[in-house]
């Protein structure tokens, strides 16, 4: 067992497996991963890595697991317990170079990408070794979300471990104080429920626990909305997207190709073979800025979704805009984010009584209407935006008409 000094949680004890994990080439790849890709051109101190990141969600994995076990979940073996505990460490393995950008352009889902990374070759080799033929299968169907264990909800659900360790570390690290939530609180608060619609066993929180829910869910829009969606965050995203997605359409790089390099390394990469005025802006931080802009609160029903989700009808919008403004193609772009949950309504929640309850869309009886709070907040933190390489006059109105008939 070795120890790692953390900015976060302090001493993280590492067994032997974790570190031979750690060691291999894949897990070290994402010390060049920053966590918030971005991020760093506003908040300086936002260059933490995706390897910082999976450790603390190693740890807090451990813990919470400790925890459970102490409440008497017998029915949860000792390998199905460390099974998941390394699929919380392995869980980021795919990302992309500056995290989730290049999924917003169609690149394969980062945990599909991981799928290969853990079923073959080293890493699979080291789970084989330690943990049974099948570990890598296992570990992959815990990061993917369709294990049938109960501890499947630690790695990939609601109330995983991944959104409390990526929110206390990335408010720490960019220096605001979005991110305060009670972790100690939130863990000690969970609980192994049968599920009240199908009966399996699953991760919940006991009724004690909601205040520290609460914190999740504020700390989460606090952090979407003054971090992760900001809007000098957003241009430099947009731009970066472009510049990928110009890439790969030109046949200079292969999506497939993607998930290999380190942040700095594509941007090398880029430079060397295809530079351009879009990429030298950005590596100079000299960023589009904002035209026109509306919160999602503001737009009706599924307004603009598109752009979130359909590059190709995206693509040919910002050049028609772009046009019809007098700029040349890629020197208008639109975002929108793509739609994130501020909290998931399938938390089973342990009564007093010694009810459960899932967190639906209907209050709890005495509690805060947690879900429908969580889509409101949702929808003032997202915006959809329009930037421009060059300050241009635009009329709000006709913009919005044109992206409503594209």
């Amino acid at each position: 067992m070795e120890i790692i000094r953390d900015p976060i949680w302090n001493n993280i004890r590492v067994d032997t497996l974790a570190l031979e994990l750690v060691d291999t080439p894949v897990f070290q790849r994402l010390r060049y991963v920053r966590q918030l890709g971005l991020t760093h051109l506003v908040y300086p101190g936002a260059t933490h890595t995706r390897f910082q990141h999976a450790l603390g969600a190693y740890h807090l994995c451990r813990i919470a697991i400790v925890l459970l076990r102490d409440r008497g979940i017998a029915d949860v073996s000792d390998e199905e317990c460390a099974i998941t505990t390394i699929a919380a460490l392995l869980h980021d393995v795919g990302h992309y170079p500056f995290s989730h950008a290049l999924e917003e352009i169609g690149a394969t889902h980062h945990e599909e990408v991981a799928t290969a990374l853990i079923t073959e070759g080293p890493v699979a080799s080291i789970l084989r070794n330690h943990l049974g033929e099948n570990a890598p299968e296992r570990i992959t169907a815990l990061i993917r979300g369709t294990s049938d264990t109960p501890l499947q909800g630690l790695v990939a659900g609601s109330l995983d471990l991944d959104k409390i360790e990526y929110l206390k570390r990335d408010a720490h690290m960019c220096g605001v104080a979005y991110g305060e939530i009670d972790v100690d609180r939130l863990i000690n608060s969970m609980v192994l429920v049968a599920n009240p619609i199908d009966g399996r066993r699953t991760v919940g929180v006991a009724e004690k626990g909601l205040s520290a829910l609460e914190s999740l869910l504020f700390a989460k829009y606090q952090m979407y909305r003054n971090v992760y969606w900001h809007h000098a965050v957003r241009s430099a995203t947009a731009m970066y997207k472009r510049i990928v997605e110009d890439a790969c359409l030109s046949g200079l790089i292969g999506q497939e190709q993607l998930a290999g390099f380190t942040d700095e390394g594509l941007l090398y990469f880029l430079q060397d073979r295809s530079p351009s005025p879009l990429l030298d802006a950005l590596r100079s931080r000299h960023l589009y800025k904002r035209a026109v802009d509306w919160p999602a609160s503001e737009l009706d029903g599924d307004f603009g979704e598109w752009i979130a989700n359909d590059r190709r009808r995206t693509r040919a919008a910002e050049d028609s805009l772009a046009a019809s403004l007098g700029l040349k193609s890629g020197e208008l772009l639109l975002d929108y984010p793509e739609k994130t949950p501020m909290l998931g309504v399938d938390i089973p929640v342990l009564r007093r009584d010694g009810t459960v309850e899932l967190l639906t869309d209907r209050a709890l009886s005495g509690t805060i209407n947690l879900p429908r709070l969580s889509d409101e907040l949702y929808r003032s933190a997202r915006w959809l935006r329009m930037f421009t390489a060059h300050r241009v006059d635009v009329g709000k109105i006709d913009i919005m008409r044109t992206i409503a008939d594209a």
